[in-house]
């Protein structure tokens, strides 16, 4: 018996995709267009100049992109770069070091924005896809889970540090050029912005959040974002056992420093002071307080209650605007 070989010209069979596979393809087929790798560069007094590389998603149909403050740096404007070779021209609308977050608009077409997510929905070991142009490598897809959340990032403008709350820790592969990427999760919507790698196998991202949605609603419109300040440093402790029943609340801010003359110190507050609540919210770290010190808490009565000498202390305080020097 003479066995024949017979040949076509249909292409082989391609295997289906299982589940995950799926659902990174989906993520990346939405993204990979709505993310642009950004290039910047300025010229420093010394006549040097300063480049700097990262990521950046459309997110509305008027040509804003949203990235990390640190990837644009001091820079005014800088060129796109888009997964389809076509690059356009962007001017930086407002950056917000203390938040990491940046809004850049397009002179010129891009393409239809991603949409943005909520990160407070997300849970702990649940698939996420991370978007970026690590290491110049444009269009460059990596997935993991939310490995932790609710982590801090301290970030720093000029004297000023401020902690990032509710970050997003992931195991995603995060490199340099990532900063400013999306962070998807299984039905293609952005919960956050890729902005570091602690580690390996740690990524962190700021997260989509009211908080960080009120940032960049600002940005886009004044360009900068306005913060209140108290004039007060502190770190967690937990509340007596009676009082924390009492309230039903673990922990408070202990007060370790009140700036003299500060609206904090004009209030009545004192190194010691354990402080309980803000405008009848409870307050449980620095990072809590702050969610209070933004640009329409300036000049506004800020009640705040605090546990003193056995004793409940109620004060007001009436915060200011946080200067560069303060």
């Amino acid at each position: 018996m003479t066995a024949t070989l017979t040949t076509g010209t249909s292409a082989p069979e391609v295997a289906p995709l299982d589940a995950y596979s799926q659902v990174v393809v989906s993520v990346a087929e939405q993204l990979t267009p709505r993310v642009a790798a950004v290039h910047v560069s300025r010229r420093r007094r010394d006549g040097s100049v300063a480049a700097g590389a990262g990521s950046a998603v459309v997110f509305t149909n008027d040509g804003f992109l949203l990235t990390n403050a640190h990837v644009v740096g001091r820079a005014e404007a800088g060129q796109a770069a888009f997964a389809d070779g076509t690059t356009v021209p962007f001017h930086v609308v407002g950056s917000d070091p203390l938040s990491d977050l940046a809004v850049v608009r397009a002179d010129g077409s891009t393409p239809a924005p991603a949409r943005l997510g909520e990160a407070s929905q997300l849970r702990v070991g649940q698939l996420v896809v991370a978007v970026g142009n690590p290491l110049g490598l444009a269009g460059t897809i990596t997935a993991g889970v939310v490995s932790a959340l609710g982590r801090s990032l301290p970030t720093r403008a000029g004297d000023n540090v401020r902690i990032v709350d509710d970050v997003i820790q992931t195991d995603a592969a995060l490199n340099p050029g990532n900063s400013g990427g999306a962070l998807a999760v299984a039905s293609g919507e952005v919960v956050g912005v890729n902005t570091a790698v602690a580690g390996v196998g740690v990524g962190l991202a700021i997260p989509i959040n009211a908080v960080t949605r009120q940032i960049i609603a600002t940005l886009m419109v004044e360009g900068r974002v306005r913060r209140a300040y108290l004039g007060i440093a502190g770190t967690p402790a937990p509340l007596p056992p009676s009082l924390s029943s009492r309230l039903d609340q673990k922990t408070g801010m202990r007060i370790e420093q009140v700036v003299a003359e500060a609206p904090a110190a004009l209030a009545g507050l004192r190194p010691g002071d354990l402080l309980l609540s803000a405008n009848q919210e409870p307050v449980t770290s620095a990072q809590t307080l702050q969610r209070h010190m933004l640009g329409d808490a300036i000049g506004q009565p800020l009640a705040l209650t605090v546990f003193r000498s056995e004793a409940l202390v109620d004060v007001i305080a009436t915060p200011v605007e946080l200067l560069a020097d303060q």
